[in-house]
């Protein structure tokens, strides 16, 4: 078996993500962002990464799995600066929005697992939301403190664990 895992990331959150993917992989493996991906010809399975921005994926992951991703067995990873786990319902159902058009963003390919994480919000892109003057950007511009740190360990660990399900998801149905 001959994986891949290619990611977009503007701050390293999603990164590091598919660093900690790649190193939980037993097979032959490879390890590329998206600008050193020509082709996904000769990968059985390709785990693909990118942040959740502008409330869906980014505009790179979109030409990425437009382009490449069609007909093939992927799992995605995505990182967002949102709190997940119930602290807020609200943020809750943004969440589940924006993995919502995750998923559809590879309607053409056969999705094996989702895997999303906390990032830790750039100090820019937390004073670009400021600056809109718009309420709803702003409140995300002070979740800053709440996301320094992330992915953390447990994050990464949970990547990991991720992984071993996609694996055995792709094992099973091949």
């Amino acid at each position: 078996m001959k994986i891949l895992v290619t990611y977009w990331s503007q701050t390293g959150n999603t990164k590091k993500v598919a660093e900690a993917i790649f190193n939980a992989l037993p097979e032959t493996k490879f390890l590329k962002p998206f600008n050193e991906v020509q082709s996904l010809e000769g990968y059985d399975l390709i785990f693909i990464g990118f942040p959740v921005m502008q409330f869906g994926p980014h505009p790179e992951a979109k030409k990425f799995l437009s382009g490449h991703a069609v007909g093939r067995k992927i799992a995605l990873f995505v990182t967002h600066a949102m709190l997940s786990g119930g602290e807020n319902p609200k943020q809750e159902i943004m969440l589940k929005r924006e993995l919502d058009k995750c998923r559809a963003a590879c309607s053409g390919s056969e999705l094996l697992g989702l895997f999303h994480c906390q990032g830790e919000l750039s100090e820019n892109a937390a004073n670009e939301l400021m600056a809109s003057n718009i309420p709803m950007l702003m409140e995300f511009a002070k979740m800053l403190p709440l996301t320094i740190g992330h992915p953390d360990q447990s994050d990464l660990d949970k990547a990991k664990v991720f992984t071993g399900t996609v694996i055995t998801a792709f094992l099973t149905h091949g």
